[in-house]
């Protein structure tokens, strides 16, 4: 008879912890879709208009290309610091929150008109903003996991606020003025800064984040396939800036105006919500480097239309494509590295990834894209992101036809 209400007690004592447990779950998913939202309304009110800005503060497009270059590169660099801090003193919610405070409070000095001021605080900023995505995806992918949900059913608030911010940037600037546009930029990421403290400081970091980085590139190095995996990425994504850094411009170039390009801006947001909540059941019937493929295939089609018809109207409506090229591009190659590294690789395998899909594309593509812009305007610079999406469609090819099943064994750490 003891035994018997020993055994119930445990039960009871189980179930507790159980719910406990899912409770805090559920908290913890809340809040990082919430700290999705903030950052995309703050990313999305000022990201797509910065070039504008700065263009309109006296800069040529190839002064913007070559700041915003220099920033990205030097967030390459310093990127290994940041792994020594969260590896070390495990402070990832610290890391996280200075990725979306620094940014916002300097902010105010984009109103500066001297070249050399502006890079600097650009540098800066990218220097944190740098460690955003991998930190937060993390904590998305721990909170999937525990929640029994998927990654895009999390990430997908993140573009509901971009897209939101998209349009509300557009009546901004075209209502009040695009030198102010910082305003809500440092609005919304000082909320989401605010929000990170109520994150769980350890939100399974010792596990996610315990190899530095220079061990996961040298086990990365050994590894062809998941070379060529970055590789294409980084072809198709360097197109992208095309349409983050350059689309305003572009399309005042076509004739259009600001009110109607942060309506593209927002079709092209809105696009990814349904292409997050669908990449889930579309992956698991094509598989992760199918689903990159055929996104790579959808950003040679974006760009091959604007290149034909270069006007302001088809430039909105082939933002329609935005959802199933860069979001199913983006939750596919997420997957993919979370899916090919060893348990605990998982952060730094997202570390390395992002250091290419976002670091070196964004390098190169603002680099690139503003150099062609201003030289030859939005056809030469459609032109060459054509180009650019072919031969990394080719690379990620590869990697689908030498993929094995799902099941595969971890490939790095």
């Amino acid at each position: 008879m003891g035994s018997l209400f020993g055994e119930k007690a445990r039960l009871k004592r189980e179930a507790v912890s159980s719910t406990s447990v899912d409770r805090e779950s559920q908290q913890t998913l809340l809040r990082i879709r919430s700290f999705y939202l903030l950052a995309g309304l703050a990313g999305g009110m000022f990201n797509p208009y910065m070039s504008t800005m700065l263009v309109h503060g006296g800069l040529g497009s190839t002064q913007v290309g070559l700041l915003m270059s220099i920033g990205t590169f030097i967030s390459i660099l310093i990127q290994p610091f940041w792994g020594l801090v969260v590896d070390r003193f495990q402070q990832m919610r610290l890391v996280l929150m200075l990725s979306v405070a620094v940014p916002a409070l300097l902010s105010v000095f984009y109103q500066s008109p001297y070249f050399i001021v502006l890079t600097i605080i650009y540098t800066i900023s990218m220097v944190f903003t740098a460690t955003q995505a991998p930190m937060a995806d993390s904590y998305a992918l721990v909170a999937a996991q525990k929640a029994n949900t998927t990654y895009g059913a999390i990430r997908f608030l993140g573009s509901l606020g971009t897209a939101a911010g998209s349009y509300l940037g557009g009546l901004y600037v075209s209502r009040i003025d695009i030198s102010l546009i910082w305003i809500p930029f440092l609005v919304f990421n000082l909320l989401a800064a605010v929000l990170t403290l109520t994150l769980p400081s350890r939100s399974d970091e010792s596990r996610v984040l315990q190899q530095s980085l220079s061990t996961g590139i040298r086990s990365l190095l050994g590894n062809r396939l998941f070379l060529c995996f970055l590789g294409g990425c980084l072809l198709v994504n360097q197109t992208l800036t095309a349409f983050n850094s350059y689309f305003v411009l572009s399309f005042e170039e076509a004739g259009g105006t600001l009110e109607l390009a942060g309506v593209g801006l927002f079709i092209a947001s809105a696009a990814n919500i349904p292409a997050m909540l669908l990449a889930a059941r579309v992956i698991a019937r094509y598989g992760h480097e199918r689903m990159l493929l055929i996104a790579a295939f959808a950003y040679i089609l974006r760009w091959g239309i604007q290149y034909l018809f270069p006007v302001p109207w088809v430039m909105i409506a082939v933002q329609l494509l935005h959802g199933l090229s860069f979001g199913f591009f983006y939750i596919s190659a997420v997957e993919y590295v979370s899916r090919i590294a060893s348990r605990h690789m998982q952060a730094t395998a997202q570390s390395i990834f992002n250091m290419v899909f976002v670091g070196l594309a964004g390098i190169a593509g603002n680099l690139l894209n503003g150099y062609l812009l201003e030289a030859g305007g939005a056809a030469a610079m459609n032109l060459s992101c054509i180009i650019s999406a072919v031969l990394g469609a080719v690379l990620l090819g590869y990697v689908a036809s030498r993929s094995r099943d799902r099941e595969q064994t971890p490939v790095i750490g």
